[in-house]
């Protein structure tokens, strides 16, 4: 990580900058698929590409400053980009008919592929280009984007705007039982791919030594493997139900989180563990998410898509700091993390089994 070397930052003030961006991405979710549900996704992503331009310019005046405090409060901002998840699904799932919206959900969501990209490019554009240059890149790239959503892109002939005032429209949300179920297990598997793929370059440089380009390299990997199992995950929800891809996902990670505490041999063994575990949690966000798409009211899917998508940011907010916290810098160890991973998933694929019993196939609106 950059920063770290740069500033000298501990563990937990490497942990707290990585996940503020999460933070604010996860909350401001709600209000972002509150306000889709009324303006449409068309001008919604328009408007969050063209604000997330300032924040990262932020980032890159306040690293050039060498200013701790200043990058905390670029992240902050920075979070913007990341409510945007909240837009795509409502304006996917009014797109295509129930039976098919696993895999829309799905493969809308590996547009989380973004995560991949940056961790492998951006090392390799501030080498190549300097670090002010490769956010002026970013922000430009950021603009021809917002210009193709808005000539490009347009809401399903069937959508109609939800004029009703955002505070209601989200207290509705709020009273249904599915918002809150999928909000756990939105927290466990997507919380876990944000906390694996915001954590990893320093868990890679702490455990096994990588440099800052092989790290974001190994990362990227990590993502690109749950981007290719979110519509995988879609898809076979469609088919055998989003509870069982749950499951099996929540199984994967949680057996995983233990191999990995046991710190494999790279690069094979471990390279094999992490891919491992980015595949299981891209299948759960494949399957919570088709979930939320076959049980949501039409009317009421950016809310809660907004509510779910938060509580998955913050799923992904919390086990980083966890993880500065509970590092054994003399043993380079996170097994204390990994263990509660492993127990986290384990009480989600209890929850997930009840939930599904409980419910059979039928609508968890009610």
């Amino acid at each position: 990580m950059r920063y770290a070397g740069e500033l000298g930052l501990s563990a937990t003030q490497k942990s707290l900058l990585v996940a503020m961006p999460v933070l604010v991405g996860s909350l401001g979710r709600i209000a972002t698929g509150a306000l889709t549900d009324r303006f449409g996704g068309r001008l919604m992503f328009t408007a969050l590409t063209l604000i997330s331009i300032g924040p990262v310019l932020l980032v890159a005046l306040a690293g050039s400053m060498g200013s701790y405090t200043f990058l905390l409060i670029s992240a902050f901002f920075l979070g913007i980009a990341g409510t945007t998840f909240a837009i795509g699904i409502p304006f996917v799932n009014g797109w295509y008919e129930a039976s098919r919206r696993g895999f829309a959900t799905g493969l809308f969501g590996a547009g989380m592929g973004g995560t991949a990209l940056s961790a492998f490019f951006t090392p390799r554009f501030v080498r190549w280009f300097g670090y002010v240059p490769t956010h002026v890149i970013i922000a430009v790239a950021l603009l021809a984007t917002a210009a193709i959503i808005w000539f490009g892109m347009r809401n399903a002939p069937g959508w109609k705007s939800n004029t009703e005032p955002v505070a209601p429209k989200l207290a509705a949300a709020l009273k249904l039982p599915v918002t809150w179920q999928m909000a756990f297990l939105y927290a466990v598997t997507f919380g876990g791919f944000v906390a694996f793929s915001t954590y990893l370059p320093t868990y890679l440089k702490d455990v096994y030594d990588f440099d800052l380009t092989g790290a974001g390299t190994r990362t990227a990997g990590f993502a690109i493997a749950a981007v290719i199992a979110r519509p995988i995950g879609g898809v076979l929800s469609d088919r055998i139900g989003a509870p069982r891809v749950v499951a099996i996902s929540l199984v994967g990670a949680a057996v995983l989180a233990i191999v990995i505490a046991l710190q494999p041999a790279p690069e094979l063994a471990a390279g094999s563990s992490f891919v491992a575990m980015a595949f299981a949690l891209g299948l759960g966000t494949g399957g919570v998410f088709a979930w939320v798409a076959r049980s949501a009211p039409a009317e009421r899917v950016g809310s809660v898509t907004g509510i779910v998508g938060a509580a998955g940011g913050l799923g992904g907010y919390f086990p980083p700091i966890v993880m500065g916290l509970t590092y054994n810098a003399a043993a380079h160890s996170y097994t204390v993390g990994l263990v509660l991973l492993s127990v986290t998933a384990v009480a989600a694929l209890v929850f997930t089994l009840a939930l599904s019993r409980k419910t059979g196939d039928r609508d968890l609106v009610s």
